[in-house]
């Protein structure tokens, strides 16, 4: 079975030479999501709060476009820049999910891609 990739246009273009999302069978490997507004193509410039949520549209508009929803993921891993916005990237993260969040990891980077403070990226599971 080939690889098959995903893209939406509800979720930001790859700003490099990668897809936004790549199904193995029932496994979707999602590319790190960053704070992008699909419509403009540029990083939000608000609170971390509201990064964190623009991200997780954009997690959800793909894995939607794989015929999935964000209660498949199964993993995802927190980039931030600063440690120090773990507890607001929590509350907006918790938000999404309405069953048990998925397995994750959360790790401070010197840098991310554009500026942008928080990128987050995650494996599903689809049925």
């Amino acid at each position: 079975m080939a690889n098959q990739a995903i893209t939406t246009d509800s979720a930001p273009r790859a700003i490099g030479p990668y897809s936004q999302a790549i199904k193995a069978g029932s496994l979707l490997f999602i590319s790190g999501q960053l704070p992008i507004d699909p419509e403009s193509g540029t990083l939000l410039n608000g609170s971390i709060e509201e990064q964190t949520k623009r991200i997780m549209v954009n997690l959800k508009s793909v894995v939607e476009a794989a015929g999935g929803r964000l209660d498949d993921l199964v993993k995802t891993t927190i980039f931030l820049t600063d440690l120090n916005s773990f507890a607001q990237v929590n509350q907006a993260y918790a938000t999404f999910f309405s069953g048990p969040p998925p397995a994750r990891s959360t790790v401070q980077v010197a840098a991310l891609p554009l500026g942008s403070p928080v990128e987050i990226e995650a494996v599903a599971v689809l049925n």
